[in-house]
């Protein structure tokens, strides 16, 4: 007895085949399995808290560089105001945006407005993960652990560390031999 299938019924039977098994996926499979990678990104200059609380009016354009390095933004058409921005984007984590501004009046710091900024030990462990550790191995061994230890390497023997090394009395000569 042979059983036979028209093609129509073979694709009808392949299609609810694969249906079924595109409806049993979309359960086992949440919408955070596949997220495209996305780096951590540092952009612009960082300024930590420290180095604006070092700031002070009546600073030259020179000191203030020295300290907080080149302006992301210098405008032509604002001379007298230099822009530092910069921004942490980490993968999970809402962006954070910090900015600076410094006004000079001809060459002399005049004002500085800015976020509340971090400080460098806050800006650090901003970038790093805390990583979690596994249970650690007790690393202390009881008396009797000590005893057995002591037991099996005297039975060894002599260690390298208690006999002298032995040297050979002639070593070869480095350059070869003149023919």
């Amino acid at each position: 007895m042979t059983f036979r299938l028209p093609a129509q019924g073979l694709a009808a039977c392949l299609l609810l085949v694969s249906l079924a098994g595109c409806g049993s996926l979309s359960g086992s499979v949440s919408r955070d399995t596949f997220k495209p990678f996305v780096p951590e990104v540092v952009q612009g200059n960082f300024v930590s808290n420290e180095q604006r609380q070092a700031l002070r009016p009546g600073m030259a354009r020179a000191q203030v560089r020295e300290i907080l390095g080149t302006p992301l933004i210098a405008s032509l058409f604002h001379a007298n105001r230099w822009d530092y921005a910069f921004s942490i984007q980490r993968q999970g984590v809402p962006a954070q945006n910090f900015k600076l501004t410094v006004y000079f009046q001809g060459d002399v710091l005049e004002q500085v407005d800015s976020d509340v900024l971090p400080s460098e030990a806050e800006f650090a462990g901003r970038l790093v993960r805390p990583k979690s550790v596994g249970k650690l191995p007790n690393l202390q061994a009881s008396e009797e652990e000590l005893k057995k230890f002591a037991k099996t390497s005297r039975a060894d023997g002599p260690t390298a560390a208690n006999s002298p090394a032995v040297l050979p009395r002639s070593y070869p000569p480095l350059e070869p031999a003149v023919r």
